[in-house]
């Protein structure tokens, strides 16, 4: 059985080291099933999380990036170089001057294989930060709205797409090079996915909705809503 799991909020809480003993079960499971990753975050968070003796170790592929940069016992066996127009960069650059959320971090626009993470917040913010943010965030939708405003002035002229991703950002990158690019590793075999994000507009969505319409006998999509359902859900298998 191909197991696929997200990380954030399925294997773990956001930006969170997975449980011990539930990383424990998850290798136990590694060795009747096929374990693969399928995350926005890069390959170093991926290792901060789950730890590198898990990944290297009891993961089959790790896709990182959405798949743009994929990860085989500790090597990295496929990269996609691709770097946002400066154009883009620039509109950024004046969303965070623009949002009316008063705390600015630091390291606001991330680039990575493939892709380009965004964040009005910050990556260096501290967990209280984040925990204002998101409760701002949930209120005013203000991710949803950048990033809907991004795909309106340069999705058709860049061929590009701004999704909301974790709890904090939106990742941007080429049409089509979502999570849903990572199912040609799976033709005619079927997958068992796991993600919290599977909503229109999360960064599951793609991926959950590639496997649900192609159908295949065996494949099966869990919308969970955290690390805890994940765990029961397997106990289910």
């Amino acid at each position: 059985m191909n197991l696929i799991f997200d990380v954030d909020g399925t294997l773990t809480a956001p930006r969170e080291e997975i449980d011990f003993y539930f990383r424990k079960e998850l290798e136990f499971y590694a060795t009747d099933h096929n374990i693969y990753l399928a995350t926005g975050s890069d390959y170093s968070k991926t290792i901060e999380q789950l730890g590198q003796d898990f990944v290297e170790n009891f993961v089959i592929y790790s896709f990182n990036c959405s798949g743009n940069s994929i990860w085989h016992r500790g090597s990295e066996v496929y990269r996609n170089e691709w770097d946002l127009p400066e154009e883009c960069y620039s509109w950024l650059k004046q969303e965070i001057t623009k949002s009316p959320f008063k705390v600015k971090t630091g390291n606001h626009i991330e680039k990575r294989p493939g892709m380009v993470n965004f964040t009005v917040l910050g990556r260096n913010a501290t967990w209280e930060e984040r925990a204002e943010y998101v409760s701002y965030d949930t209120s005013v939708n203000e991710r949803k709205t950048i990033a809907s405003a991004f795909n309106e002035l340069f999705s058709k002229e860049y061929d590009l797409s701004a999704q909301v991703a974790g709890s904090t950002g939106f990742d941007i990158y080429p049409t089509g090079r979502d999570k849903s690019q990572i199912l040609q590793y799976f033709k005619k075999v079927p997958v068992k996915f796991f993600g919290d994000d599977t909503a229109p507009g999360g960064n599951d969505y793609s991926l959950a909705l590639a496997i649900e319409e192609r159908s295949l006998p065996g494949d099966k999509v869990f919308k969970v809503n955290s690390p805890i359902e994940t765990r029961y859900l397997l106990t289910l298998l």
